[in-house]
């Protein structure tokens, strides 16, 4: 029994200093991959878009080509299903 309990324990260890050097290699991984990105974004800037800086205009029903009698069909046919349907309530 005493070895058995000796084996789970070594395997623990084994199973620890597994963990523990993925999460180092990953970690210094991670730090070179933002290292090189660092430098390749120094070297390589992204352009500017010129146009970005406009303010974007709101538009209206009328400018999206949707007339007024359209959006006032709509409307009245959501009333008329909303009446409907909330009497069975």
């Amino acid at each position: 029994m005493e070895n058995l309990t000796q084996l789970f324990i070594d395997a623990g260890k084994l199973m620890l200093a597994g963990m523990v050097f993925v999460f180092a290699f990953l970690g210094l991984l991670i730090i070179f991959i933002n290292q090189v990105l660092v430098k390749l974004a120094i070297k390589f800037p992204d352009p500017v878009n010129q146009n970005s800086r406009k303010k974007a205009k709101v538009k209206t029903s009328e400018q999206d080509g949707v007339s007024p009698q359209i959006v006032a069909a709509i409307s009245s046919a959501v009333s008329q299903y909303r009446q409907k349907h909330n009497n069975k309530e």
